[in-house]
């Protein structure tokens, strides 16, 4: 059964090495665990990351992270939901736990009569060809750090400063512009329930 930790508002690079460090130290015994949280505001490039995608970043801080994707922004109000897990242990793939979390995610959504979809060409989750929630995943010594988030009531200014996940012209969006009100708190739970449902089976 996986620890679920629910951190509040964190600095990116003090969780990216908080993840680093747990995934270095565990063992074959150590239990999963799943990390609720949400970030300062922050860019974060991905490990294949093309610094042409960052368009006009301003004063908000861009970090070379170690998960892979191209570039995203995070803030206040976004929830993201980071997945320490040892996949070697449930015999589980890398495109099986991206659709793992893909699906969590519109579960989710369907739960506040949002439809959402995931595609192929481009991992994540989107309304009407937005995109609403992302994935991005580190795995090392047969386990996975990183994760995902869903744009639930921030301030998705910062997504049009840059090429969001590499895509010229990719538009987001969130909870709040669906009409849906509901806190980080209260939509974690859904989503961390159907991720650890599915890791049971």
């Amino acid at each position: 059964m996986a620890v679920i930790r629910n951190l509040g508002l964190q600095d990116y690079q003090s969780a990216w090495q908080d993840m680093q460090r747990f995934t270095q130290n565990r063992d074959a015994r150590t239990a999963d665990e799943i990390w609720i949280t949400e970030h300062r505001p922050v860019y974060t490039l991905g490990l294949n990351g093309k610094r042409e995608h960052l368009l006009a970043t301003g004063t908000i801080p861009v970090i070379n992270s170690d998960r892979g994707g191209q570039v995203t922004y995070h803030g206040p109000g976004q929830l993201i939901i980071y997945t320490l897990i040892d996949i070697k242990r449930l015999n589980l793939g890398v495109r099986q736990l991206v659709t793992t979390l893909e699906q969590a995610m519109i579960f989710t959504l369907a739960q506040h009569d949002i439809n959402a979809i995931a595609r192929a060409d481009a991992p994540g989750v989107y309304v009407d060809g937005k995109k609403i929630g992302s994935i991005g995943l580190r795995i090392k010594r047969n386990c996975s750090y990183h994760g995902l988030s869903i744009n639930n009531h921030m301030n998705l200014r910062p997504f049009d400063h840059i090429n969001t996940c590499g895509y010229s012209g990719l538009e987001v969006t969130q909870l709040a512009d669906l009409g849906v009100t509901v806190s980080n708190a209260e939509l974690s739970i859904p989503v961390t329930q159907a991720i650890i449902t599915a890791l049971q089976k």
